[in-house]
């Protein structure tokens, strides 16, 4: 699993495709779920990295 990390918040996807302009993301039955442009993506993060019962450091 991966995050999408914007301004606004965060968008789970299974799996993403890079594009010119952005990613597309999707989930596990591989539809479809958003559109990032890269101006607007903070960053895009793996789950075995990320863990929310870690203490942030920003």
């Amino acid at each position: 699993m991966f995050r999408a990390i914007l301004p606004e918040g965060q968008i789970v996807c299974e799996r993403y495709d890079r594009t010119d302009s952005g990613l597309e993301l999707y989930n596990g039955d591989d539809e479809f779920v958003a559109f990032v442009p890269y101006a607007n993506l903070h960053a895009l993060l793996d789950d075995d990295v990320y863990s929310e019962k870690e203490r942030s450091i920003m």
